[in-house]
């Protein structure tokens, strides 16, 4: 189960996961990255703190918005990612595709840069 909370910040927005995605609630991380991007921000930042698990259908949201995102000059950090997460990341070798901060401030610092 996943609880996701939006909020704008510094002109970005920040999407905070909150539990577990799985197959079932990856549909929930899809719709509230579509409606950032709907919503017409260029910079989302992904609050991966309170993440305690993501299956490979969590993953492949944020890979199927990879293309997308640098067609459209949009940019996107994922943050506070637990040692468990983090590794489940790079098993895939997705930390070589996303970027990813170890905090806030780093993950702010990353998407003005990109």
């Amino acid at each position: 189960m996943i609880h996701i909370k939006r909020l704008q910040e510094d002109g970005a927005d920040v999407i905070a996961l909150v539990g577990e995605i799985d197959a079932s609630s990856s549909i929930e991380l899809d719709l509230a990255i579509a409606k950032s991007v709907g919503e017409g921000f260029s910079k989302i930042l992904i609050d991966c703190s309170a993440l305690e698990y993501i299956s490979s259908a969590g993953l492949g949201v944020f890979m199927s918005y990879i293309e997308e995102f640098k067609d459209r000059n949009i940019k996107m950090v994922l943050f506070g990612m637990s040692d468990k997460v983090a590794n489940t990341f790079s098993i895939l070798g997705l930390n070589e595709l996303l970027h990813i901060g170890k905090d806030k401030v780093q993950a702010k610092q990353i998407v003005n840069e990109l």
